[in-house]
C-alpha cells in the first residue's frame, strides 16, 4: 500500500503518535467500561443483567461490521478529518448515553460507538504510517496497538474504580472527558493525511483477496485461542489457583502489563519479519495455554505463565496488522479496518467455545480449547508466512499503477 509520507520533526511525530496512543487508549477503556459496571447499568436501566450484557455484544458488532463499513464510506475523505469527526461523534453518542433512561437508544448507541472507534483505529493506522519512514511501519502500528493493550490492564479497573465511585454515568463522563483531549490534540497534532487514491470499490478487490482473507482468518483463530482461556481466566484463578480478592487483580494487572509490553516489541519484530513472528508467537501462545494447564495450582509459576501468553498474544499483534496492510496492497486502506472485525469475531468465538467447555466439563477445559485452538494457529500462520504480495507496476504514476500478482 502507497501512503503519502509526511515529514515532521522527531519531537511532532511523537506527540502525533502520542495522540493516536491517547485515542486508543480512551475509545479502548470506553468499551470495556461497560463491563464493571453492568450491574449498576442493568439496576439503573431496570433491565435484566443478561439483558445488560447485551450492551457487550452490540458494541463488538459495532466494531466488527459497522467500522469496517465507515471506513469504506469515508475512503476518500482527508484522514484528518474522519479522525476529528469520528472523535466528535463518539463524544457526543456518549455525552447522549449517559442522559438516556431508555435502554433500547443505549443499545444504539452503544452500536453506533464500536463503529465509530472502528473508524478511528483505521485512520490511525494510516495516521501513523503516514509520519514514520516505510520501514518503520510496524513500530508506529505497535505503539499505536499498545493504546488499546493499554486499555485493557488499566481502563477497566479505573473506570470500574470511578463506576463504583460516582456511578456509571460518572465513569462514562470519564471517557467523554478522555476523548475531548484526544480530540484536541488530534485538531492540533496530527497532520494532513490525503485519502486514498482508488475507491472502496476498487479497494475491495485487494483487501478481499484471498492471501488478505487467510490472514484475516488467523487473526480470528488468534483471538480465539487466547481468549476461550481468558473469559474464563478469573474462575480459573479462584477454582484451580486459589487466587481470590485484590490478588485476582494483581494477576489480571500482570496479564495487562504484558499485553503492553508485547505491542511495543511487537511493533519492533513486525518491522523486521512480520511472517516469522507470527510463528514464534502462534508458538509461544501454545507453550502459555500447555504450561497454563499443567502448572495452574502454583501460583507464582502462573503468575509467570501469563506474562508470557500476554507478551506472545500482543507481540503478534502489530504482525497480523501489518501482514494485511502489505498483502492487501492497493487495497491496504481499506484492508486495515478488517482485523479488529476479525478480532472481535474471534473474541465471540472463543468465549462461547470456553463456555461450552466450562459448562460441560470444568473451567480447566476452557484452557484445552484454546490449547486446541491455538495449534491450528501455528499452521495457519506457518502457511501464511509464504504468501507474497501483489505487485505494483512502478513504471506508472502512483495513481495509476496496475497490480498484477506475483508469478
Amino acid at each position: 500500500m502507497s501512503i503519502q509520507q509526511t515529514a515532521l520533526s522527531p519531537a511532532r511525530t511523537n506527540l502525533a503518535l502520542a495522540t493516536l496512543f491517547l485515542g486508543m487508549f480512551v475509545l479502548g477503556s470506553g468499551e470495556l467500561l461497560v463491563v464493571g459496571v453492568l450491574d449498576r447499568i442493568a439496576a439503573d436501566l431496570q433491565v435484566t443483567i443478561p439483558s445488560a450484557g447485551h450492551l457487550v455484544t452490540v458494541y463488538a458488532l459495532g466494531l466488527a461490521i459497522g467500522g469496517p463499513i465507515l471506513t469504506a464510506l469515508t475512503i476518500k475523505l482527508e484522514k484528518k478529518i474522519v479522525l476529528v469527526g469520528a472523535v466528535a461523534l463518539f463524544i457526543a453518542c456518549n455525552l447522549v448515553a449517559v442522559l438516556t433512561h431508555v435502554y433500547g437508544l443505549f443499545l444504539l448507541l452503544r452500536f453506533l460507538i464500536g463503529s465509530l472507534q472502528g473508524l478511528f483505529i483505521a485512520g490511525a493506522f494510516i495516521a501513523a504510517m503516514s509520519i514514520v519512514p516505510p520501514e518503520r511501519m510496524g513500530k508506529a502500528i505497535g505503539i499505536v496497538v499498545s493504546g488499546v493493550a493499554i486499555s485493557g490492564a488499566l481502563g477497566l479497573p479505573l473506570g470500574t474504580l470511578v463506576g463504583q465511585t460516582l456511578g456509571w454515568r460518572g465513569s462514562f463522563m470519564a471517557i467523554v472527558a478522555g476523548a475531548v483531549v484526544t480530540l484536541i490534540g488530534t485538531v492540533a497534532l496530527i497532520p494532513s493525511v490525503p485519502p486514498a487514491g482508488a475507491g472502496a470499490g476498487h479497494q475491495a478487490r485487494y483487501a478481499f483477496a484471498p492471501r488478505v482473507l487467510a490472514v484475516l482468518f488467523l487473526n480470528f483463530i488468534v483471538f480465539s485461542a487466547v481468549f476461550a482461556a481468558l473469559t474464563y481466566l478469573v474462575p480459573f484463578l479462584q477454582r484451580v489457583t486459589g487466587i481470590s480478592g485484590a490478588m485476582l487483580s494483581v494477576f489480571l494487572l500482570a496479564y495487562g502489563g504484558a499485553t503492553a509490553v508485547g505491542s511495543f516489541s511487537g511493533g519492533k519484530f513486525a518491522d523486521r519479519n512480520a511472517g516469522g513472528t507470527l510463528i514464534i508467537g502462534s508458538i509461544g501462545i501454545v507453550v502459555s495455554l500447555l504450561a497454563l494447564y499443567f502448572v495452574g495450582s502454583i501460583a507464582w509459576l502462573v503468575a509467570l505463565v501469563l506474562l508470557a501468553l500476554g507478551l506472545s498474544f500482543y507481540g503478534i499483534v502489530p504482525s497480523l496488522q501489518v501482514r494485511v496492510i502489505v498483502l492487501a496492497g492497493p487495497g491496504g486502506q481499506l484492508a486495515q479496518s478488517l482485523p479488529v472485525s476479525a478480532a472481535n469475531v474471534g473474541i465471540a468465538f472463543g468465549a462461547f467455545a470456553g463456555g461450552v467447555a466450562i459448562n460441560d466439563y470444568s473451567v480447566s477445559a476452557t484452557v484445552i480449547i484454546g490449547l486446541i485452538l491455538s495449534l491450528v494457529t501455528v499452521a495457519v500462520a506457518w502457511g501464511t508466512s509464504l504468501l507474497k504480495p501483489p505487485v505494483v507496476e512502478e513504471s506508472l504514476p502512483a495513481t495509476a499503477r496496475s497490480v498484477r500478482e506475483p508469478a
